[in-house]
């Protein structure tokens, strides 16, 4: 069974898109990623920010040195899927075309924007053939 999505706020998906863009890192070199400016009381933020991430599961910790180094145990694409079921069940009664067709405006997509959906889609058809789920 697969982890439950756990909303992710606006300073941990700061804290998450730096370590998905390292792969890991301790918190006085997330801190200054995330402020440059790197003050004691910025430290003690990433710090209860990676907190709560490791109690959400979307995070670990590496122990083994004086200098905790964390890395992300969700990836970005897991994450992006989870929160758009959840819009998607929350405001298009679970309808994934709803939110789908919504964020994919013909008007608002660039001819190869709208080749490589169209390409996405005949692979998911694909897909679905091959497991007779037609």
């Amino acid at each position: 069974m697969g982890r439950v999505f756990r909303d992710v706020t606006e300073g941990e998906l700061r804290v998450l898109n730096v370590l998905w863009d390292e792969g890991s890192a301790t918190i006085r070199q997330l801190t200054g990623a995330i402020y440059p400016e790197g003050t004691a009381g910025q430290y003690a933020t990433v710090q209860k920010l990676l907190e709560r991430l490791e109690r959400k599961g979307y995070v670990s910790r590496d122990r083994r040195s004086r200098a905790h180094c964390f890395q992300a145990t969700i990836g970005r694409d897991e994450l992006i899927g989870w929160g758009l079921q959840e819009l998607a069940d929350g405001i298009c009664g679970g309808s994934v075309v709803s939110l789908f067709s919504e964020l994919v405006e013909p008007s608002r997509l660039t001819p190869d924007q709208r080749a490589a959906l169209r390409k996405l889609v005949a692979e998911l058809d694909r897909q679905a053939t091959r497991k007779g789920r037609r």
